[in-house]
């Protein structure tokens, strides 16, 4: 992958796969040791966030780390906010001239619309994580039809840009951006990560609708605690929230 490629992180290019996810699970099964990326030019079934499939017919960025790290549960957690970080950064260098944001937990948004999707799974509890594989998508040449109730417009580079940016391009400057956020995060803690993320986060310090399982809450986005977890203020007071849906009151659906 050249010059430029992390040290110490394998790639391997495939022309087809059903998931990249499946991909490092196998991978991962058979003791690959990692840190290693897994990349298809084609990916037919795909898997997002809440079961979604995201499938790829060519010309999008479908690809999964596969990180071995000596971390537990609540430290995995927290590459949410490396991957996010990293896509951000690989959008800033493909579209510097675009308005890229953070969205609450782990999404990159462009000129307001969803280019990217991020999966994280895991295999292990506690304090010991046999592996972790860090799913990432983003729609460099096409972008999905529009789902009901999808909270923002799906957009691609290509539609912004005039042409999609080359795929394996877009995989070095990913795994170039993720190298050296969860360098940062070794080194420094969640911090960092946090105040970088902050800096770069869609509607903060204004009015977003959090939806839970069993409720769904409206307040002002105030922050992000060390956990990483979103700071809402509400009417009844502030709420912490590690998990949920957000949606922004105009894209609301």
């Amino acid at each position: 992958m050249g010059a430029d490629w992390p040290r110490g992180y394998g790639v391997e290019i495939l022309e087809e796969t059903g998931s990249t996810m499946d991909e490092a699970r196998s991978r991962a099964a058979a003791g690959v040791p990692g840190p290693v990326w897994v990349m298809a030019r084609r990916q037919t079934s795909g898997r997002g966030r809440r079961g979604n499939v995201w499938g790829d017919p060519g010309g999008n960025l479908a690809a999964t780390l596969l990180l071995r790290p000596k971390m537990g549960a609540k430290d995995a957690a927290r590459l949410s906010f490396v991957s996010s970080l990293a896509v951000a950064d690989m959008l800033g260098a493909l579209a510097p001239d675009k308005r890229i944001q953070t969205k609450w937990p782990n999404d990159a948004l462009i000129e307001g619309g969803k280019v990217s999707g991020i999966l994280l799974e895991s295999e292990g509890q506690g304090d010991h994580l046999e592996w972790v594989s860090v799913g990432i998508g983003v729609n460099l040449a096409h972008a999905p039809e529009p789902t009901p109730g999808a909270a923002f417009p799906p957009v691609s580079l290509a539609a912004l840009l005039g042409e999609a940016p080359d795929a394996e391009d877009a995989l070095r400057e990913l795994a170039a951006a993720f190298a050296r956020w969860l360098d940062i995060y070794r080194a420094q803690g969640f911090a960092p990560l946090r105040d970088s993320w902050l800096a770069r986060a869609a509607r903060l310090g204004e009015r977003i609708e959090a939806r839970l399982p069993r409720e769904t809450l409206s307040g002002v986005f105030a922050d992000i605690d060390s956990d990483g977890a979103l700071v809402l203020e509400t009417p009844q007071g502030t709420r912490k929230i590690a998990a949920a849906e957000v949606f922004f009151p105009q894209n609301a659906p």
